[in-house]
């Protein structure tokens, strides 16, 4: 596996790392105080994080960042919904990183674009049902509604910004390069 036309296979130590770093990144921001208060709750930047490792990490690497990294945040920090963590932020981020390689991948920016658009919708659809499941009601789930889809446009815009504008993805692919 190569991502960026480095060397990154699964299973070797630097594509542990790599993984491992995005995933305490992603528990991390799931703290309340890494958060802006919200009525009902809290608006997290995990979803940053997120889609930054499911572009730039394979579909399992994004998995275990997205979603094994939500159900530790979740566990450690506020564990009633910790499964819908673990499928919404999942699913996610295996669909952004499917869709970020697999379409106009010769247009990396527009690529990103519509794979996050695409992640955030499965994401705010996720945590929709989740919670009328895990709250027993669908009110709280539908107050909640606009507040999952500023999370994920939060998501989203900061993570295309900081890997196209900002660099970040230039910064780790030349970093990987020179891990050769």
């Amino acid at each position: 596996m190569t991502v960026s036309g480095t060397p990154l296979r699964r299973g070797s130590v630097l594509w542990m790392a790599h993984t491992a770093i995005l995933m305490g990144m992603n528990i991390v921001l799931s703290m309340s105080v890494f958060s802006i208060p919200v009525p009902g709750g809290h608006l997290y930047f995990c979803d940053t994080v997120i889609n930054i490792a499911a572009i730039l990490l394979d579909p399992v690497s994004a998995f275990i960042v997205g979603g094994i990294g939500s159900f530790l945040g979740d566990f450690f920090f506020y564990p009633a919904p910790m499964f819908v963590s673990l499928f919404s932020h999942g699913l996610q981020a295996v669909a952004v990183s499917l869709i970020s390689r697999k379409i106009m991948s010769k247009k990396p920016v527009l690529s990103s674009s519509v794979a996050v658009t695409a992640g955030g919708l499965l994401m705010v659809t996720g945590y929709t049902l989740g919670r009328a499941f895990v709250y027993s009601t669908p009110e709280y789930a539908i107050i909640k509604l606009p507040f999952e889809f500023l999370q994920a446009a939060f998501g989203a815009v900061g993570a295309v910004v900081l890997l196209y504008p900002l660099g970040l993805k230039r910064i780790h692919d030349a970093m990987l390069r020179g891990i050769k």
